[in-house]
């Protein structure tokens, strides 16, 4: 997985009746664009360091209409 500054990390629950989770992700540490990120989550607009799981997934910003 690899993500930039402006790209969306999207979180599919797993459980039936979760939420779908998204956040902006706002740092990306490492150059090569490996996790972990630091993502502002759109719910709760608290910034986090998250290592992605098999469920989640990167979205561009531009796709997005960022």
């Amino acid at each position: 997985m690899k993500a930039k500054v402006g790209d969306w990390l999207v979180i599919e629950r797993a459980r039936l009746g979760q939420p779908r989770k998204a956040g902006k992700v706002v740092a990306v540490p490492k150059a090569d664009g490996s996790p972990p990120y630091r993502v502002r989550w759109s719910n709760t607009d608290r910034v986090t360091v998250v290592y992605p799981g098999p469920d989640a997934r990167i979205e561009e910003g531009a796709a997005r209409g960022e």
